[in-house]
């Protein structure tokens, strides 16, 4: 999941793992939730200790730690001028697109249309980051391919490939996959084998779906549109200032974590190592800044639409506004 943040870094933040973990003395207690002291938090029920450190954190645990390590990289980012958001990204033609969205409204969809396009490239199908010189930076993680997503990509499902559940299970899976994931993160290796091969979905490398060709770098971001699903017949299409837009992007980051994410940012604000008021004013303010003169709107989507009939109006709408554009 953080293999494209391998390599050197020219920033003087980092971020350092180790799965054993430091002995820390006179800590205070929270109740039962959480020990810390001015520079360390520890959750015993995550069996995770986050230590501060003069260029950033230290994150230690025996357990699989990428929902620990995901909040404190997006606020690392932060403090390098750099925000990540839950959002599909594309460079259309030199144009940085950013769709945030709740989970299941269409966001992997909607790329394999627009990247289908000649001249436009792949940044994110998920997370992604945003500059905030308003610049769009790639994040090609492995996508994960569900069934509904059969239509839209045809070739990862001929042949031999992991079994997935049927489409009227798949609701009923991701609920299970939800409620225990809190328990399996304990464990890498079950973690793992169930992120490989739970029957929700199927991981598959953004470049070996499009081609390396088609994985863009960087792009300006020139279009950012909320998508979200309402019990509604006919889509709709409204403007929005870009300080709504900074706080949706904000607020739909921080929902769409996992629950063992959101607990640490909670227990880093409560005990003062990362207070709540600083974390998420100065991500709003970095987005909003990101965001400065570029058109916002919200698109919202029937419910009832299937994710090939959203995702090919969403390409459509990003289209023709990109082309009216001077």
């Amino acid at each position: 999941m953080l293999a494209p943040f391998l390599g050197r870094s020219a920033s003087t933040l980092q971020l350092n793992i180790s799965g054993s973990v430091t002995a820390v003395p006179a800590q205070s207690h929270a109740e039962d939730a959480y020990r810390y002291t001015d520079d360390s938090l520890f959750l015993p029920e995550d069996r995770v200790r986050v230590i501060r450190t003069e260029t950033g954190f230290t994150v230690e645990g025996a357990g699989e730690l990428l929902t620990a390590v995901v909040p404190l990289l997006d606020h690392l980012c932060i403090r390098q001028d750099t925000a990540m958001v839950h959002a599909a990204m594309v460079d259309y033609r030199g144009a940085g697109i950013l769709l945030p969205a709740w989970g299941g409204v269409g966001k992997t969809s909607t790329v394999a249309k627009l990247v289908a396009m000649p001249g436009v490239g792949f940044m994110a199908d998920d997370w992604g980051f945003i500059t905030t010189d308003g610049t769009l930076l790639p994040y090609a993680k492995p996508m994960f391919i569900k069934p509904h997503h059969r239509p839209i990509y045809p070739d990862l499902f001929r042949g031999l490939r992991k079994p997935l559940a049927p489409g009227w299970l798949t609701s009923t899976v991701s609920s299970v996959a939800t409620a225990v994931h809190p328990v399996i993160v304990r464990y890498p290796r079950t973690a793992a084998f169930t992120r490989r091969w739970s029957p929700e979905h199927r991981m598959v490398h953004p470049a070996d779906v499009f081609g390396a060709g088609k994985i863009a770098s960087t792009a300006p971001a020139r279009l950012a549109i909320f998508l979200e699903r309402f019990d509604g017949t006919e889509a709709t299409l409204e403007r929005r200032s870009q300080a709504w837009m900074a706080a949706r992007i904000v607020g739909n980051f921080h929902s769409e974590l996992p629950l063992v994410s959101r607990r640490l940012i909670e227990a880093l604000g409560a005990t003062g190592l990362v207070p709540l008021g600083e974390h998420f004013s100065a991500k709003t303010s970095a987005i909003a800044r990101a965001l400065g003169e570029v058109p916002c709107f919200v698109l919202r989507l029937p419910a009832a639409w299937s994710a090939d009939r959203t995702s090919d109006h969403v390409a459509g709408t990003v289209t023709s506004m990109v082309e009216r554009q001077p």
